[in-house]
Formats: C-alpha cells, sequence, structure tokens
C-alpha cells in the first residue's frame, strides 16, 4: 500500500547511519505503513529502543521516543504504559538487547501481557556493539567472538515468547515486506503483548564472516530459510529440518490485558476502603 512516510520521519536527521542493504530500512518503511494503516497519530505514540543498530530507529521517527540503556527498552517501556495506559507503546530491538542482556525483561513482559508491540530485529549477531555472536547466532556460524564457529544452541525466538506467554507471536522476514506489514498490524491491533520477530541481514558483521558478504546473497539465503506456516502444516517434522516457520504462529485474545487487570485491582482496594470508612 502507498503510505506517507514522510509523515512518521524526522527528515531533519536523514540521511540514516544504517549501512548500505541494511534490513532494517525495509522493516521501519512496513512500521510506518502499519502505524498509518491503523490510522495512529504520531502524538498517541511512543517508539522505544535499547541499544544497537535496531535501536537507532526512534532517532529518525517523529513521535514519542525513548533511546534507552542496553536490553532495558521494555522496561521503559513497562513504565510508560503503566504511564499512560491510552497511548500506544511500541518496542524495537536486536536479537542481542531483546534476549541476551534483555532476555529477563522479554520474559516478564511475555508473562505479564502488558499491551506492547515489541519487534525484534534478528540478524544473528550483535552488528554494532563489535559482530559478537548473540543467542540468536546458529550453530557453526562465525562472529568476533567465535571465529572458529559458534557451539551454542540458538534460541527459537517465537517459540521462547510463547512458552513466557505472549499472547501475540508472529515471524516474518526482510524479503517480504507486505507479509512482515501484515503481521506488525496484527500486532499493533492485539490487546495484550504482542512480539513479532523479523528475519534481517547484516552483511557487514554477519555475512562477511559467513561467505554471505553480499546484502542480496544474505537476503536470499534468509529467504530460502523460511517457509510459509499454511504450508509448513502440511510438511513432515524432516522437511522442516531447518526452515525458519513464518507467519501468525499464535494468537490468544481470552486472556485480560495487564493493565485493564492492575486497574481491577486498584478499584477493589479503593472500594475496600471506602467500605471500611463507612463502619
Amino acid at each position: 500500500m502507498h503510505a506517507s512516510y514522510t509523515k512518521y520521519l524526522r527528515m531533519n536527521r536523514i540521511p540514516h547511519m544504517w549501512c548500505p542493504g541494511c534490513g532494517i530500512g525495509i522493516i521501519v518503511k512496513a512500521m510506518i505503513r502499519a502505524f498509518e494503516a491503523v490510522d495512529w497519530s504520531s502524538d498517541d505514540l511512543s517508539l522505544i529502543s535499547g541499544i544497537g543498530c535496531t535501536s537507532r530507529a526512534p532517532g529518525y521517527l517523529d513521535m514519542h521516543t525513548l533511546h534507552t540503556t542496553h536490553g532495558r527498552a521494555l522496561s521503559f517501556a513497562t513504565g510508560v504504559k503503566f504511564a499512560r495506559p491510552d497511548k500506544h507503546v511500541v518496542v524495537i530491538s536486536g536479537d542481542g538487547d531483546a534476549t541476551a542482556i534483555g532476555g529477563n525483561h522479554l520474559i516478564h513482559a511475555c508473562r505479564r501481557n502488558i499491551d506492547i508491540t515489541l519487534i525484534i530485529v534478528n540478524n544473528y549477531i550483535y552488528g554494532m556493539t563489535g559482530g559478537q555472536y548473540s543467542p540468536t547466532t546458529p550453530v557453526g556460524a562465525k562472529a568476533a567472538t567465535t571465529p572458529w564457529g559458534n557451539v551454542d544452541i540458538p534460541f527459537n525466538v517465537t517459540e521462547l515468547a510463547k512458552g513466557a506467554g505472549a499472547t501475540y507471536v508472529a515471524r516474518g522476514h526482510i524479503a517480504s515486506g507486505v507479509q512482515l506489514e501484515r503481521l506488525i498490524r496484527g500486532g499493533l491491533n492485539h490487546n495484550g503483548f504482542a512480539v513479532i520477530e523479523v528475519l534481517s541481514n547484516c552483511h557487514t558483521q554477519f555475512g562477511r564472516r559467513n561467505r554471505l558478504a553480499d546484502p542480496i546473497d544474505l537476503i536470499d539465503s534468509i529467504s530460502k530459510s523460511t517457509v510459509n506456516i499454511r504450508q509448513a502444516a502440511k510438511m513432515n517434522k524432516e522437511e522442516l529440518d531447518g526452515k525458519n516457520v513464518v507467519g501468525l504462529l499464535h494468537r490468544d485474545e481470552d486472556r485480560m490485558e495487564y493493565c485493564e487487570a492492575y486497574e481491577q485491582i486498584i478499584e477493589r482496594a479503593q472500594n475496600a476502603q471506602k467500605n471500611r470508612g463507612r463502619r
């Protein structure tokens, strides 16, 4: 769909600092189209990030923004949502920022089911901070801290989010911007904690160490590793080995949102106080 990108951008901050060919630009455009599709005003929207390449996005988007400390974006976002539950809160984070130093905040945000949309840009590595391996780096992949290949089993981010209690979980990738926009839009419309993992490329740090230095080659590799959820339902375990299932993977609309549940507690406490005052 056509979108008025400049309406949501701080044009005086352009050009951006991302490497040519970086997938974050595709993701930011999908986000903007999703914001426009749900008709959210910049005045009612807060975008929050931690540290890393992905986390520079709030600097370019014209809305209420916070660029916070490493791994703590969800903590700040929880405070914003608690203070202003009538506002829309979105967090954008990298795989290291969200699942390593921010991993504890991630599982508890999922558990609480607070109405925040989290977009995790998974490029399998720490991009800005030196090319170290992250909790999503594939086994055998090289990084600055695993020059002979990673031996750690990587997180499955979407399964982690589902297991921790997130009520909207999806995965997309940068080679399919239309699907990505749709998945983000679904997360924005969901009343609860939404996690959208986006498989993206970092050819500068991940690609050049793993014979995929050309961004097109790396994006093509990501695309070939994915399979749509409808197609995956017809495949057996062996056929799915090494594949990333993309699409809407989980949605639970029955659980109460955290701020709403807390408001009920406040109301009960206030009523109890009034009743004690009448005795």
